[in-house]
């Protein structure tokens, strides 16, 4: 699957940015979706996943409450609708897709086949 991420940009601290994730090369049905994030220097940080069926959602803790994640089998895309932005939330955000069956899994980067080349969001204060 080829990743492609949009929508990053430069936001005030408490605003809000749309992700966008569009996929090709073979259909997202029975993939999770992920979204993480990376800091230079630091590992990467997972954010938030989606089931293919799209009912279940997990967020970090971080996240939780101010970003939403969905998902468009029908158009082979996700979404990561970032609210209440904060400095710390600056980084590169990157689309990740994987086949993934246990939900303890999803915050892990390795469990996942293709990354997408990430979009910067840079949260000023």
């Amino acid at each position: 699957v080829n990743l492609v991420e949009s929508g990053g940009g430069l936001v005030q601290a408490g605003g809000s940015l749309r992700l966008s994730c569009e996929a090709s090369g073979r259909t997202l049905n029975g993939l999770v979706l992920s979204w993480f994030r990376q800091n230079p220097g630091r590992e990467r940080e997972f954010v938030a996943a989606i089931r293919w069926d799209g009912r279940t959602a997990h967020y970090s803790d971080s996240v939780e409450g101010r970003f939403a994640i969905s998902r468009d089998n029908a158009k082979n895309a996700a979404y990561l609708q970032m609210s209440s932005l904060k400095p710390e939330d600056t980084a590169v955000y990157y689309c990740a897709s994987g086949r993934i069956n246990y939900s303890y899994l999803f915050s892990r980067a390795r469990e996942y086949d293709d990354w997408g080349q990430g979009t910067q969001v840079t949260v000023s204060s």
